[in-house]
């Protein structure tokens, strides 16, 4: 089924106002979700909203709260997110990101005590669109197991990486597990195996099955040992930096809420010679023939854009269940 992106957009709104929302927030949140969804991430998109909604209902997210300064370094700013909406104040702490990096060549903005950001690819975006590099990431609840252990002590914790260019901005948005765990859920609804491993069953088998890893909440980093590390030191970074909850002091919660996220943004070159480095880069990549000739060797963010124009054209793909759920809301 497919849904008009407007409409899309304003039944999110709709809810949101219901919920005692001001406007003009009702409406960057659901902008976001919208976008979400009409960019192919539909796990962080329609299918998050009713979480979304339990949150603020259950009083973990508070719609009027407003991120805070706490410290100021030169380049470098600590802020509290006082628990706001997360995808409001991570696009805030982008945009503070931006002013800094546009007065000191980079910026650096940590945030503490804020909530999910949803798909952490909106904020490369963001970046990109403004013609600054970026980097994100965050932390989140522990669901992924360390490579060695038997139970689940790491979070996947997102990170981005964004590249600005004219034909099309590269975008990285990747969690530190295999597949996060809305991706999961997402196959488990379908009824599908995962491609590739994805996490443990109860019995602590490696496994494709996507029901077994959602009963045992144990996924797989990517790289075995190599994302073991890479998303523990993602952890000890936005901690330190923001002066906020690790994974364990988040975990010992049972709600992803008051995590650390740090948003880095990096003041380019605009020469030819960037283009120029930029291009070579993609057509190098890009000239590895491809298994399938049916698939081509894609940049991060190419299929992105596909997505985002054909949705935009024919309608944004939803699940029927989910939307009528949020109508109902």
């Amino acid at each position: 089924m497919r849904v008009p992106f407007e409409q899309l957009k304003a039944e999110f709104k709709r809810v949101l106002i219901g919920l005692n929302f001001p406007d003009e927030k009702a409406g960057l949140c659901a902008q976001v979700f919208a976008e979400n969804s009409r960019d192919g991430v539909y796990t962080h998109g329609l299918n998050r909203f009713p979480t979304f909604v339990s949150y603020i209902k259950e009083g973990v997210i508070d719609a009027n709260a407003v991120p805070t300064k706490v410290n100021s370094f030169g380049a470098l700013e600590q802020w509290d997110g006082n628990l706001g909406p997360g995808m409001l104040n991570a696009g805030f702490c982008m945009d503070r990101a931006i002013a800094l990096a546009k007065e000191y060549g980079i910026g650096c903005v940590a945030i503490k005590n804020t909530n999910h950001w949803m798909r952490g690819g909106t904020y490369g975006w963001q970046a990109a669109e403004a013609g600054y590099i970026s980097i994100s990431f965050t932390n989140a609840l522990a669901i992924v197991v360390p490579w060695g252990g038997t139970t689940a002590t790491l979070a996947n914790n997102p990170m981005v990486i964004a590249v600005p260019r004219k034909e099309g901005h590269i975008v990285l948005d990747m969690a530190i597990s295999q597949y996060s765990y809305g991706k999961v859920l997402q196959y488990k609804s379908y009824n599908e195996q995962l491609p590739v491993p994805g996490g443990y069953d109860s019995d602590g088998n490696i496994t494709h099955d996507p029901v077994a890893i959602a009963a045992s909440k144990r996924l797989l980093p990517i790289g075995f040992w190599k994302g073991s590390g890479l998303t523990m030191m993602i952890d000890l970074l936005v901690t330190v930096l923001s002066q906020g909850r690790s994974v364990k002091q988040i975990s010992e919660r049972n709600t992803e809420s008051g995590a650390s996220q740090v948003f880095i943004a990096i003041k380019p070159q605009d020469t030819q010679q960037t283009h120029g480095l930029i291009e070579e880069i993609l057509n190098y990549t890009k000239s590895s023939p491809p298994v399938n000739p049916d698939k081509p060797v894609v940049y991060p963010g190419e299929n992105t854009l596909k997505t985002r124009n054909k949705n935009l054209n024919e309608g944004v793909l939803v699940d029927e269940k989910i939307w009528d759920e949020v109508k109902r809301l």
